[in-house]
């Protein structure tokens, strides 16, 4: 047993500061200078939406060990008509791929192969997923929503210590390849803290996409330069997939939780399901009445991630090539089994809970939210997988390149670098998009958004924006201290629970452990985004006249949350 913290954490208040709040619309990201370029796009007259494209933009500059525009992603929108949509454009395998492509002639999986480098690299979304966002919900010409990413890559941005923090951790990596020292190195050597860092070739290729929109990115020079990097890196990428690339609209998962509707990712993201089967199993326990952080009541949320992680990992995939049980594992009945095989004094033992077996028969990334005056309401998700994806930057272009591709089964039963454990649903074919755990969010009362939410964190994802959830509906925390408080990670395999500093005490560990719940030490931090709409907490008072309230996650500190 590990034991952290010295004592439990009832309370936030004292740690947490208040939310940041605004009047008139807010935006929360990962990066302090792409949340102001959103900021502006609102003050400027632009909606949610023009603020999403220019924020994703901007953060392709700011923060390329997640943003990105050699990535992919999803986006969920609530706009004030009360339209609710959600935008795929998830990386997809090249056409060349095969089911065992990172397989050894003896059927093990080749180390790395997957995770760096240009065969671990999917065909790119992130344009098309932009452009269609803007063109068809947006309000303001490209080039006004590009133009300051330009800028920011034209004459380069200062790094902050949560800068340098983060590209320091690829340091190694980006020595071993000469298209990223050249742009992400000073001669050989990571940049300082208050140096800046120039990106003239991104600054090229956004220019390219500000004047021929996705043909700036998907064919001409752009496209010929990352074919070419894919072939001379032995990867699969060719015109031909670029040229297939296309941003999938889809409805969204919806539920609904003690009188709230939830908004969420549909597959191939597996967010949306999982946190509804979660939320689902949780609403017929007293959460509130157990109190926050109890062993019992930790003890349900434990078993209800167990539990929907089997399903995750055994069921869903890409909806062009599986058919997903969504009907059944989103149904409050399905819920019910689930509550009805867990026992309420004893954990839950995750070799014995499978697929096959009643009742289941049958990171790195970031997360920007954004509300406008209208109260359209959009949730952001991109990524290149890993920090910095595949560590590879397509020569010529600025652009890095994800490794997506390992996020799908590369072998059945062996588990990716999330630690995932993986089936059949999520076997990579040729145009296939990969499972994911991105969950861009949105709550709403009565029709109308009231919290918009998401997080990087690969398999974590999922749990940290149930965590939140719970935590400002069930135990009536603000924005911020439901963002702030310490989280805790079950996913079925491996058989234990990752858990941060302080997240409960030594006695609730004690009786946790006596229980038969294993713990381990926390994985890396997420990054929480978060607003709250009407008040700092839901029921609470506003103060003045500010209408929205945003959470930027202390975790990492390069983040903003700002409104206007």
């Amino acid at each position: 047993m590990l034991i952290v913290g010295s004592a439990a954490t009832q309370q936030t208040n004292a740690a947490s500061q208040a939310p940041v709040a605004a009047q008139n619309g807010m935006v929360v990201s990962a990066q302090h200078l792409a949340t102001k370029v959103g900021v502006d796009v609102l003050k400027r007259g632009g909606n949610a939406v023009d603020a999403a494209v220019a924020v994703g933009y901007a953060l392709a500059v700011v923060y390329p060990a997640a943003g990105n525009l050699g990535g992919g992603g999803f986006m969920t929108l609530e706009l004030t008509d009360g339209r609710k949509t959600f935008l795929d454009f998830r990386e997809k395998a090249p056409l060349a791929s095969t089911a065992d492509m990172y397989l050894d002639q003896s059927g093990n999986i080749v180390e790395g192969l997957s995770t760096r480098g240009h065969l671990a690299v999917g065909v790119p979304g992130t344009v098309s997923g932009l452009e269609f966002a803007r063109s068809k919900y947006g309000t303001m010409p490209r080039s006004a929503l590009i133009a300051p990413a330009i800028a920011l890559a034209e004459r380069g941005f200062e790094l902050g210590q949560g800068d340098f923090d983060m590209f320091a951790t690829a340091t190694d990596a980006f020595q071993k390849d000469p298209a990223s020292a050249a742009i992400f190195l000073n001669r050989g050597k990571p940049f300082v803290v208050g140096e800046k860092i120039v990106q003239k070739d991104l600054a090229t290729t956004l220019r390219a996409i500000s004047r021929n929109g996705v043909n700036g990115f998907y064919k001409g020079s752009v496209a010929a330069a990352i074919v070419a990097s894919s072939r001379a890196g032995k990867g699969l990428i060719t015109q031909a997939d670029l040229n297939q690339y296309e941003t999938r609209e889809l409805a969204p998962i919806e539920c609904d939780y003690r009188g709230y509707h939830v908004v969420s990712a549909p597959p191939p993201s597996s967010g949306g399901v999982i946190i509804c089967e979660m939320l689902n199993v949780l609403e017929g326990y007293p959460l509130k009445a157990l109190g926050y952080r109890s062993a019992q009541a930790v003890h349900y949320q434990i078993e209800a991630m167990r539990h929907a992680y089997v399903d995750r990992n055994s069921y869903l995939g890409d909806p062009d090539f599986v058919k997903n049980p969504l009907g059944r594992l989103v149904d409050k009945a399905y819920a019910e089994t689930i509550r009805a095989a867990i026992d309420p004094n004893k954990a839950g033992v995750s070799q014995e809970i499978k697929s096959g077996v009643a009742p289941h028969e049958g990171s790195n990334t970031t997360h920007y939210s954004i509300m406008d005056r209208w109260g359209n309401a959009v949730a952001v998700t991109y990524t290149l997988n890993d920090w910095f994806g595949a560590k590879v930057t397509a020569a010529k272009t600025g652009v890095l390149l994800n490794n997506g591709m390992d996020d799908f089964t590369s072998k059945v039963g062996v588990p990716n670098m999330y630690g995932l454990v993986q089936g059949e649903a999520n076997k990579i074919a040729p145009g296939k998009r990969p499972l994911g755990s991105m969950s861009p969010t949105i709550v709403s009362k009565n029709g109308k958004p009231v919290l918009v939410l998401g997080t990087p964190g690969g398999s974590r994802i999922i749990t940290a924006v149930l965590l939140t959830i719970v935590n400002i509906i069930d135990y009536g925390m603000t924005v911020q201290e439901a963002v702030d408080a310490p989280r805790f990670h079950q996913q079925w395999m491996p058989n234990e629970t990752s858990f941060e500093p302080y997240s409960f005490s030594p006695d609730t560990l004690k009786v946790l452990t006596d229980m038969g719940h294993r713990f381990n030490a926390p994985q890396p931090a997420n990054h929480m985004a978060a607003i709250l709409v009407g008040a700092p907490s839901l029921g609470g008072k506003p103060v003045g006249n500010n209408r929205f309230y945003g959470a930027n996650d202390p975790r990492r500190n390069t983040g903003l949350a700002l409104g206007y």
